[in-house]
């Protein structure tokens, strides 16, 4: 919308008084200056992506809107009117105040702290990797985590005060929008002697031939223990320790001493033998276990560049862990 004013001193003061206001648009603008510069309609259309009847009929429009002939229209050529010098002199100052504007905005937007959240059995095996990729790609971005069960992320998500979070497994949920990252696979970990007492070869393994009693799991609430369970069909009740372990890295060290087996998400392997003595591995028969990893925002946020940017950098990630892991023996 744009105006003329003029100026009333009354006084010692001076006052800015609106006259009328119409209605101009920015595309007519773009449109009117193409026109000026390439001096002939089939080029302008051109310049602006366009075709020339629908230039032709926002210039037209902008003319009636204004009152004044913007051009003369010759058989091969235009010329600018006086009017037209003079709008064309107030459009350039327009279109550039309002691209200075949207530069801004976008750049505000990707400066801007993304706030992020992770199931801790994934954070510490994708988060230092994540966050070189995004300083590499845009060292102003800057990334708050929180790292929690699943249940306090999705409050979180809900109630704003994060903007995605990476699950295991997608939600039910029609508020969430998820995007897939790849399949986590599930491998037994134990010592030496506990894995050898199984037998068999890994065509044999197969978790529901495990022996209930010799399952270690992570604490209640985190999802692993639920689905480690889950695959082995059976009931927490069943297992014989109960030690309310949060961390993988507790499990670990535990097994890697004879305390029993678990499972061990394949992004934590590299991580996880390189830090526990003793852990062993092995993997089940086909098909594995797995789990989905996935990237969650509310359905109602913004679906712009930055989850785009987020899912593509998580994949990366991923894809880098695994090809770690399943490169040791």
């Amino acid at each position: 919308m744009l105006g003329y004013f003029i100026s009333i001193r009354i006084g010692g003061w001076t006052r800015c008084v609106l006259l009328w206001c119409f209605s101009v648009t920015l595309k007519q603008l773009a449109y009117f200056r193409a026109l000026a510069e390439a001096r002939n309609f089939g080029r302008a259309a051109d310049m602006v992506n366009v075709t020339q009847p629908a230039l032709s009929m926002q210039i037209k429009e902008l003319e009636g809107v204004l009152g004044v002939t913007l051009v003369e229209r010759l058989p091969r050529d235009i010329r600018l009117t006086p009017a037209g010098r003079a709008v064309l002199a107030r459009a350039e100052r327009v279109l550039a105040e309002a691209a200075e504007l949207e530069a801004g905005a976008r750049q505000r937007a990707l400066a801007g702290a993304l706030h992020l959240g992770m199931i801790p059995t994934v954070a510490p095996y994708l988060l230092g990797g994540l966050l070189a990729r995004l300083r590499a790609a845009d060292i102003t971005r800057e990334l708050r985590l929180r790292e929690a069960l699943t249940a306090d992320l999705l409050s979180g998500l809900r109630e704003g005060r994060l903007d995605a979070v990476v699950l295991a497994d997608p939600p039910d949920a029609t508020d969430l929008v998820h995007l897939p990252l790849f399949a986590d696979r599930f491998l037994l970990a134990g010592s030496d002697a506990r894995l050898a007492a199984l037998g068999g070869g890994a065509d044999a393994l197969r978790p529901r031939a495990l022996n209930p009693e010799h399952l270690l799991l992570l604490d209640d609430g985190h999802c692993l223990a639920d689905q480690t369970l889950e695959v082995c069909a059976l009931d927490r009740r069943q297992t014989r320790l109960d030690l309310g372990a949060s961390t993988l890295s507790t499990l670990c060290g535990l097994v890697a001493q004879g305390f029993g087996l678990t499972f061990l998400p394949e992004i934590a392997v590299a991580t996880e033998t390189a830090g526990t003595p003793g852990l062993r591995l092995r993997r089940f028969a086909a098909p594995e276990p797995a789990r989905e990893l996935v990237l969650v925002r509310r359905a109602s946020s913004d679906s712009g560049a930055w989850i785009d940017d987020l899912h593509t950098h998580l994949l990366a990630v991923g894809q880098d862990v695994l090809a770690q892991a399943r490169a040791l023996p």
